[in-house]
């Protein structure tokens, strides 16, 4: 019996020292998480620490006319289609603006602000996409060229993908004195030629951004979890009507999208890794 007794307790210590080496998710994640959508349960954000709603507007210029609900019936949730559970997918390409309200899910500062944004897309680009610019993710107040984070395709094949970080126009449009504004604009940009997106896969996508607004301001693109490249020491300032700003999705757009996240800290590279890593997304941390 003792020694019943005795081995029983060896496999409890065992296995109590195994759990503890078992790998567990950052807490960053969880700490620094402030907008998540899975598209699991519909379109409408699974966590947020502003309002969870999708909107619609029938054009760029109908935003402020905007209604809660995605209300375009080219688009759609597709079940079990998505890196985990079901996905986004964009039918067409349309005038409708589909986004999530900015405010209180993005932790924004005119005096320099950071974070990380983080989905996944699936599509050919060369045969998914219509023709024009097309932009999965764009993140503004105003326009895509004055005070903007956003990423897009280019409007021929082959097609490249960029980032593109851009302060104030009316400031940054000024050292187009010096040189030529495209100079400036591709100054602001990230350009991958070639870049790794398939119909066939999943590519995951992370934009971590720092000091925006500030001459210390860096930003970087990673593609499945690889650094790409980065902006940095853009000094134009980042104003924003909070208010009036969206994370816009899927504009012009043609594909899927899962796993929308944004975070109010930059990421680091190990922790992208982590995170284009991470079986079963983000929606187990909320549990």
């Amino acid at each position: 019996m003792k020694n019943y007794t005795a081995a029983a307790t060896l496999v409890f210590f065992l296995f109590i020292a195994l759990s503890g080496c078992q790998p567990e998710r950052p807490p960053v994640f969880k700490e620094a998480l402030t907008f998540y959508v899975s598209f699991d349960d519909g379109v409408n954000a699974d966590f947020a620490l502003g309002d969870k709603s999708i909107y619609t507007a029938l054009s760029r210029i109908d935003v402020f006319q905007a209604e809660a609900g995605m209300n375009n019936a080219d688009h759609e949730i597709v079940s079990g289609k998505g890196k985990w559970g079901d996905a986004f997918r964009f039918g067409r390409k349309s005038d409708t603006i589909i986004f999530y309200k900015s405010k209180d899910n993005i932790i924004y500062s005119s005096q320099s602000w950071s974070g990380t944004i983080s989905f996944w897309l699936s599509l050919d680009p060369e045969t998914d996409l219509e023709p024009g610019y097309t932009d999965p993710i764009q993140i503004t107040d105003v326009r895509y060229d004055d005070a903007s984070i956003w990423v897009d395709f280019t409007n021929e094949n082959p097609r490249d993908f960029r980032l593109g970080v851009f302060g104030d126009k009316d400031i940054w449009s000024q050292d187009t004195l010096n040189s030529s504004r495209d100079a400036e604009f591709e100054r602001r940009t990230v350009r991958v030629k070639s870049p790794p997106f398939s119909g066939e896969n999943w590519t995951h996508v992370a934009i971590t951004y720092k000091d925006l607004g500030t001459a210390q301001s860096a930003a970087t693109l990673y593609l499945n979890g690889e650094k790409i490249g980065s902006i940095e020491g853009i000094d134009d300032p980042f104003t924003w009507n909070l208010e009036d700003s969206n994370i816009y999705i899927g504009l012009n757009f043609t594909g899927l999208m899962d796993e929308l996240s944004i975070f109010n800290t930059p990421l680091t590279e190990g922790q992208i890794q982590e995170l284009y890593n991470m079986e079963g997304g983000l929606k187990p941390i909320l549990n």
